[in-house]
């Protein structure tokens, strides 16, 4: 985590992102294992290296693949938790891995893979939410999702789940991209269209907001 993170050091919001998260695809981990994101990023991968021997795209890199069959899960989680669904959380990896794919030659520092994916999942989320949503106005209050009850589940891992669920879109990003992504403010400002003033009291009230409902959950 960045330096001067206060809510993330002191109230363990950076921890409630990524257990609420573990949570949310508890129950489909055999799609983030097995055939879900990885089968159809997979199949766009073997499209590509029909076009690359058609006389189109690059030499062939097993880079990638191991890429994608290491960070697939943890990616899917990050997008998880932007969609709050899972087919758009898949599909979310997967147009991100698609672009990255196509830049691959242009990316010299492999070790910064996870940012350049994320940012690249934050872009087209944003993008597609911006379509959607443009004739609508965010809410203070937005209605639990179903989701399945897990025998195993943690009244703590409840609230999480419930405390991020209820937060509006925007409060929602903010939190993801500052204590998950671990961008700063003025990254998150670029990416939201906002002032970094602004991403600053957003993060702060959604943190408020967090952890207000978690007491009130756990009470």
């Amino acid at each position: 985590m960045r330096g001067g993170c206060g809510p993330c050091a002191s109230g363990g919001y950076g921890d409630l992102v990524s257990v609420g998260s573990d949570h949310a695809v508890a129950g489909a981990h055999g799609a983030v294992a097995g055939s879900g994101a990885r089968e159809r990023t997979a199949g766009q991968a073997g499209h590509a290296r029909q076009s690359r021997q058609s006389g189109q795209g690059r030499p062939d890199d097993p880079g990638f693949s191991d890429y994608v069959a290491t960070r697939s899960g943890s990616l899917l989680r990050m997008a998880y938790l932007l969609t709050r669904n899972l087919a758009d959380a898949e599909d979310l990896v997967q147009s991100a891995l698609a672009k990255t794919y196509q830049a691959w030659d242009r990316i010299e520092d492999r070790a910064a893979l996870d940012g350049y994916v994320r940012r690249a999942m934050v872009n087209t989320h944003i993008s597609s939410w911006r379509r959607r949503r443009l004739e609508e106005y965010p809410t203070d209050e937005i209605p639990d999702q179903a989701v399945g009850d897990h025998a195993s589940d943690s009244a703590l891992q409840d609230a999480l789940r419930r405390a991020l669920d209820r937060l509006p879109h925007r409060m929602r990003v903010a939190v993801v991209l500052r204590y998950y992504a671990d961008m700063s403010e003025a990254e998150i400002a670029q990416f939201l269209g906002i002032s970094q003033g602004t991403v600053k009291s957003t993060v702060s009230r959604a943190v408020a907001k967090l952890r207000i409902d978690t007491e009130l959950l756990e009470g």
